[in-house]
């Protein structure tokens, strides 16, 4: 079993999106199910259909942010060392092949959003930031090959 980390931030989206799917989704779908009931013959009802097949998919749903949420841990960011790059660091890069400049921030897999530069500790970059120091060049497995960054700095 494998331990998600997340920002209180992250944590509270993390129950709301379980709270809503359980208190508005769930009687929402059973509600659907009973009128499509209400409807007659189930042999032949597409509505009845789609209702308990929407419903067997918010389970599912709601059994895997179950489980996550049982893994869940907020990290006191306050207690994380930055002299190496962890979850919840800001990681500053420079690519040396082109220059180019940039930063992430390395979030649980849940929270990770790359329009924001969050993205998460189990990708390819993630994986392979882990650990590293200012000054470290690392060596990323992409779709296209190997790309190497430097990491110019590392901040909370």
């Amino acid at each position: 079993m494998s331990v998600n980390y997340y920002t209180e931030e992250g944590f509270q989206k993390l129950k709301e999106e379980i709270d809503h799917l359980k208190t508005v989704e769930r009687p929402s779908i059973s509600a659907q199910i009973a009128e499509a009931r209400d409807k007659g013959d189930l042999s032949e009802n597409a509505e009845y259909d789609a209702a308990k097949e929407a419903q067997g998919m918010l389970e599912m749903k709601i059994a895997k942010l179950d489980d996550i949420m049982s893994t869940a841990r907020v990290v006191d960011e306050t207690l994380l060392d930055d002299s190496q790059v962890r979850v919840l660091c800001t990681v500053s890069l420079k690519n040396p092949a082109n220059g180019m400049a940039f930063k992430y921030t390395l979030v649980a897999e849940q929270e990770a959003d790359v329009k924001n530069a969050k993205i998460s500790v189990t990708s390819p970059i993630g994986k392979g930031l882990l650990g590293k120091k200012v000054g470290d060049m690392v060596d990323i497995q992409v779709p296209n090959g190997t790309m190497q960054l430097e990491v110019t700095g590392i901040s909370r």
